[in-house]
């Protein structure tokens, strides 16, 4: 039995009805803690022709602790800059991860930014929380062959703390998972149940920033250490693997939620023209990987600890999804094993849901070989 799962707080934030900016759904927030001790919440918020911008809000609890509801603050970021925007007018600014950077006392966010060159990762810096400076696309060196600029890359997230490189080095580490042609899930559907996995190209990848703590004001660097972390092995994932909620510390290492792609038969066909026909179905799983060498996979979902059940998560903008991104440990509440779970339902609404730290770190999680082939 899989000791890792989610337990359902419940919805969290649904669009507001005669909002424009957010009438085609609220989704995929990052989550952290304020200079004030409150939790706040950036969703992306998504217009009519699929504008999207980048919320803020302050989330809401009961007195057992439970995150009810969220209190609307406004926009931390909408497309403005080049590489958020469309010659068309449209543009993107979508699926943060906002983390707290012990080393430089700043907030850095990685997000998607969506122009006629497709999603790249951008980066954008914060005090407060309230304003922020934009860093720019982030930037990639070529690595074994594996050229990572110019390539679609999205769900970026930041360790919050310092990273030791291959050669030792701190650095500024960042999890990601480029999208090479042809390892889109709407891709590799189309592929036979058993298909031999592309690991350098299908992977969730770690990759390294010099950090320079003395830039005033901040800014990154070139990415330039690569490597893989970890690609499809198991069937709820065998079509695609991806980032989910920024990397937090526990006791048995560092906790990542991530998501992944499998195929599910249309349940609702119509007349019988859809029935059979796969649709995509997004789960979410965990990753525990080790505080000193943090390739090193401590465990890892065999099958998914949340996966679409819901009305909510089944039907929406986009069927069948629950797609992790932001997380909470419960300091505040005295318990510091305990996780609330930020993730987009359908890709329409936020729900929430409580991840509890077994007494014991599983044995039976996957490994990731190198030759993975599902």
């Amino acid at each position: 039995m899989n000791e890792f799962k989610l337990r359902r707080i419940g919805m969290l934030m649904e669009p507001e009805p005669g909002n424009p900016q957010e009438v085609e759904g609220v989704l995929n927030p990052a989550a952290v803690r304020g200079p004030d001790g409150n939790l706040y919440i950036f969703p992306r918020l998504v217009a009519s022709g699929n504008y999207s911008r980048i919320g803020i809000a302050r989330v809401r609890f009961d007195q057992a602790g439970d995150p009810v509801g969220v209190e609307r603050l406004g926009i931390a970021l909408e497309p403005e800059a080049g590489y958020e925007l469309r010659p068309d007018g449209s543009g993107g600014c979508e699926d943060p991860r906002v983390t707290f950077i012990e080393p430089l006392r700043r907030y850095l966010m990685t997000y998607t930014a969506w122009s006629s060159r497709g999603p790249r990762i951008a980066l954008a810096v914060s005090e407060d929380l309230f304003h922020w400076k934009r860093l720019g696309l982030a930037t990639f060196t070529s690595s074994d062959g594996i050229e990572f600029s110019n390539v679609d890359d999205k769900d970026a997230s930041l360790f919050p703390a310092v990273i030791p490189d291959p050669s030792g080095q701190p650095e500024l580490a960042m999890l990601h998972r480029p999208l090479f042609p042809g390892t889109r899930p709407e891709e590799t559907a189309c592929c036979s149940e058993t298909r031999d996995v592309d690991v350098n190209r299908e992977s969730i990848w770690i990759s390294y920033c010099r950090m320079t703590l003395d830039h005033k004001p901040f800014r990154t660097g070139e990415f330039t250490f690569h490597h893989r972390l970890a690609s499809p092995v198991s069937a709820w994932e065998r079509l695609k693997i991806g980032g989910g909620t920024p990397p937090v510390l526990t006791r048995y290492g560092w906790l990542i939620v991530y998501h992944g792609v499998s195929e599910v038969e249309a349940p609702d066909a119509v007349d019988g023209l859809d029935a059979g026909r796969p649709q995509l179905c997004y789960s979410a799983g965990v990753m525990v990987i080790s505080k000193e060498h943090p390739l090193v996979i401590r465990y890892r979902s065999e099958e998914p600890v949340l996966s679409p059940e819901l009305q909510q998560e089944r039907h929406g903008t986009i069927a069948n999804v629950v797609f992790p991104t932001g997380i909470d440990r419960r300091d505040d509440l005295g318990t510091p094993d305990r996780f609330d779970i930020y993730y987009g339902m359908a890709d329409n609404r936020i729900g929430v849901a409580r991840l509890d730290l077994p007494a014991h770190l599983p044995f039976e999680g996957v490994a990731d070989p190198p030759d993975a082939s599902l």
